[in-house]
């Protein structure tokens, strides 16, 4: 590289002082990327170890090969039903470079190893022996009786069909992302199928306005109740769910909605278990592909970590992630963890400093793995979308590579679900709309943000959900239309005003966990012994949003109306907004953007007759969204027919509106 400043230190003089460190990372991606091509001859190429190890079907040989990255290993037996379980009966051959081999010609196996059947390997190392699933396995099951898991060849007789699917063509302007769970997505008490999604929650997410999928806790993990965060098998998507080809045919079918799929991939850490996941694969410390010792550890999540300087472990993320957008076609990945990942403390600390970004704590080899993992991404689709789940706010994380950045296209606005828990603490005439406007803002233009209000995060046990934070237990004895409660017309109120103002000033993205659209009244909690194994709180009750006779539906209705505002006027993409009026005595809060003019007043009783601000322009307005619409359930306190006239007063444009209290308004310049 030649001496130059990277386009992120000339636009932020703050990184001055540590531009040296900041261009130093860039020449370690770029070393790192030249190595790569010159050893592999691209990185496309480098990220085909999943066609390499793992079990493929040679033609010309006719027969199987499995082969397997085990250094430190002393011996490995295949084994499963095609011998009759023998487990040393099929030894393995050591290769070069740490792989091991063994071959299954059609002659012999040809009528016991087929598609379905189960297999496992036998590694013998430094910690003895252990029954191993091969770590490029792409289906993994698990015994209902024994609950033990095991590989299982996925090679059906007639391949998944792609036909007519246009996945690349899927560039949303703006990215409405419906975070979801395939398992708890019925509303019975079970796990809910691929299949069962596609047909029961899909044509809903179309209708409600969506155009991106975020699904969750895809790779197969040994826990269910780990949300999918303590992945076993990187290359298996979960079976509990169904199969590789339902997955596939979920994908398929949002594509033709025209709903693109994220998957949330954890590359940050997996699970510590011997019997199911890669730790010591090998038989040694670090498996392989791990830290070995304490760095090796994470404390607080229980798990294993990834040595990234690692040129194996490289592969076999970088692999993880083409494997996914070309054996099922994902439009991008949610990268959890992030913040874990590139710190060696983890992210456990008080507070955040330009030290903390640039000093020591940070671990530069899993920051150039995220540049790669960024660059193959793009390489591979360039509308593919990239989010990082990153809550330290390191500096440059959508930057482009080339400007000294990270590369994703997207950081989770992280820190707005936290602001919204801590106003709803304080008592509402401590509110204050300029804090409000000052924190939904705080990010520099180059950072695109996905803004919400509140994930998956928020509504697993242990948390609440804004709905619950509003309602609470009034949420189970007051939601009828007819009933009167003003717990719950407030919280109603607050619940929409709270979505508006974050998609109107958050981001350049929005995202919303399913069900919290319209207020799901439950926590997550999944099967575990202290509930008695239940699944009453792992599913979602969406009769409740059915149901014409409770206050679910008008929630549903203004998401739904939101959202259609929203990409009509385009107004994620438009220019950042521009503040018009704060009146802290009214708690109110009017601005612009994208030609719409938004007007919030958060006061629980000023609602005032004849108020006026003013407009930098002159011009007719008309009411395009008022949360206080019956239809919505409101008050119906505006008349959404009136035209507003701006007129002169001091030789400036002034608006005169009814600006009622607990409301959110959406003009729209007509003339």
């Amino acid at each position: 590289m030649k001496d130059k400043t990277l386009k992120i230190i000339i636009d932020d003089p703050w990184l001055e002082p540590v531009a040296e460190v900041i261009t130093n990372r860039y020449r370690h991606y770029q070393n790192q990327l030249e190595r790569i091509k010159n050893d592999f001859g691209s990185l496309a190429h480098f990220a085909d170890w999943h066609q390499e190890l793992g079990i493929h079907f040679d033609e010309k040989a006719n027969g199987w090969y499995y082969r397997e990255y085990a250094p430190q290993a002393k011996d490995l037996f295949f084994f499963g039903d095609f011998n009759r379980w023998h487990r040393t009966e099929c030894r393995m051959e050591r290769k070069e470079y740490g792989v091991w081999e063994i071959f299954l010609p059609v002659e012999k196996y040809g009528d016991s190893f087929v598609h379905g059947s189960k297999v496992k390997v036998l590694v013998h190392g430094d910690n003895g022996w252990y029954e191993r699933i091969p770590v490029f396995s792409t289906h993994v099951v698990q015994d209902e009786t024994t609950k033990d898991f095991c590989a299982q060849l996925w090679s059906p007789p007639a391949p998944f069909s792609w036909d007519d699917d246009k996945p690349k063509r899927l560039k949303m302007k703006e990215l409405l992302i419906y975070e979801c769970h395939i398992g708890m997505a019925q509303e019975y008490e079970g796990i809910g199928t691929y299949t069962e999604f596609k047909e029961k929650i899909l044509p809903y997410i179309k209708k409600a306005g969506y155009n991106a999928l975020q699904i969750m806790a895809v790779a197969e993990h040994p826990y269910y109740g780990s949300f999918g965060y303590h992945v076993s098998n990187f290359f298996a998507p979960s079976s509990r769910f169904g199969t590789p080809d339902e997955l596939k045919d979920l994908v398929k079918t949002a594509h033709k909605m025209g709903i693109a799929v994220i998957m949330d991939i954890v590359h940050s850490h997996t699970v510590k278990n011997f019997n199911e996941g890669i730790n010591e694969f090998d038989g040694s410390p670090a498996g392989g592909y791990l830290h070995a010792g304490d760095r090796g550890y994470h404390r607080v999540w229980d798990s294993r970590l990834f040595d990234y300087r690692r040129i194996e472990t490289l592969r076999l993320l970088l692999s993880n992630i083409k494997y996914w957008m070309q054996e099922f076609r994902f439009d991008g990945f949610r990268f959890d963890g992030v913040t874990s990942l590139l710190y060696n403390h983890h992210g456990f600390i008080n507070e955040w400093t330009r030290e903390e970004y640039f000093g020591g704590n940070v671990d530069n080899d899993a920051f150039c793995y995220l540049q790669l993992a960024n660059t193959l991404i793009h390489e591979i689709n360039k509308n593919a979308v990239s989010i990082s789940e990153d809550v330290s706010g390191m500096p440059g994380m959508t930057y482009p590579i080339a400007s000294g950045g990270l590369g994703f296209d997207f950081r989770l606005g992280m820190g707005l679900p936290d602001y919204w828990i801590r106003l709803l603490e304080k008592r509402h005439d401590e509110w204050s709309v300029g804090e409000m406007w000052n924190t939904l803002l705080n990010r520099t233009r180059q950072t695109k943000t996905i803004a919400y209000c509140e994930s998956h995060d928020q509504a697993l046990v242990g948390d609440k959900t804004i709905a619950f934070r509003l309602m609470d237990a009034q949420m189970y004895w007051h939601m009828n239309v007819d009933d009167n409660n003003m717990i719950v017309a407030d919280g109603i109120a607050l619940h929409k005003m709270i979505r508006l103002i974050t998609i109107a000033l958050g981001g350049e993205a929005y995202l919303n966990f399913m069900g919290n659209e319209f207020g799901h009244p439950e926590w997550i909690d999944f099967p575990r012994k202290e509930n008695g194994w239940s699944y009453f709180y792992a599913r979602r009750q969406w009769s409740l949003m059915k149901n014409p006779q409770l206050k679910y539906r008008f929630l549903a209705d203004f998401d739904r109306s939101m959202l259609k505002l929203v990409k009509k006027f385009h107004l994620l993409s438009a220019d950042y907004p521009i503040q018009l009026n704060v009146d802290e005595a009214n708690k109110t809060l009017i601005f612009e953007r994208a030609d719409l003019l938004f007007v919030f007043n958060w006061h629980h009783a000023h609602s005032i007759p004849n108020y006026n601000f003013r407009l930098p322009h002159c011009g007719v307005y008309k009411l395009l969204l008022n949360s206080d619409d019956i239809c919505f359930g409101g008050f119906n306190r505006i008349d959404s027919d009136v035209e507003y006239h701006t007129r002169k007063m001091n030789g400036e444009n002034i608006l005169t509106i009814y600006n009622v209290s607990r409301a959110a308004m959406v003009f729209q310049k007509v003339r």
